[in-house]
């Protein structure tokens, strides 16, 4: 143990994995089956995701010791329009299930996918989640997700990774992998 600290095996904390390098979602599903093997109950939330990604498939047949859900998409960014008022409210809906998941007491493990690009393109806001920080039971676990994380919440967090990119295939032409990046 550091410094002789005892921390109390009940103890949760809030983690971010953020930054421009490739694995920090596949690093908070590796913490979702790693909590799941241990008998906890997570709630998965994937913000501005609506691609069928591979690992989907796996991730639902977890349930019941695994919910997905899945609110929003990145069209708007890729056509360089505002996002509709249609896409702002499906993401509050979204935001505002998530919350409940963490309040219902039902739940162990929270993740919130991509919730720090959300802040960033403006479809939700980074006073929602200092709230949801907040109003996080002792129970329950919180990890977030995304590049551009808000220094406000870094500053939050008991655990914060950055993915760094060195150095990436996709610079050479490589899009994305069936298995590997979708």
């Amino acid at each position: 143990m550091l410094s002789g600290t005892i921390h109390n095996k009940k103890q949760r904390f809030v983690q971010i994995y953020t930054g421009n390098g490739k694995g920090k979602t596949t690093a908070a599903m590796g913490l979702a089956l790693r909590a799941i093997g241990a008998g906890w109950r997570v709630y998965f939330v994937q913000f501005m995701k609506n691609y069928p990604y591979s690992e989907l498939s796996v991730l639902k047949q977890l349930a019941p010791q695994l919910t997905l859900k899945r609110f929003g998409n990145d069209a708007f960014v890729f056509q360089k329009k505002p996002p509709s008022a249609q896409l702002l409210a499906e993401m509050q809906r979204g935001w505002q299930e998530a919350r409940q998941a963490m309040l219902s007491g039902k739940y162990d493990l929270i993740v919130l996918d991509e919730i720090c690009v959300s802040i960033y393109f403006k479809l939700l806001t980074t006073s929602q989640v200092l709230q949801l920080l907040d109003e996080r039971p002792d129970h329950v676990e919180l990890v977030l997700t995304g590049r551009y994380c808000p220094e406000a919440l870094i500053e939050r967090a008991d655990l914060v990774t950055e993915m760094r990119e060195i150095k990436h295939y996709y610079q050479q032409g490589i899009t994305a992998r069936r298995g590997i990046e979708s």
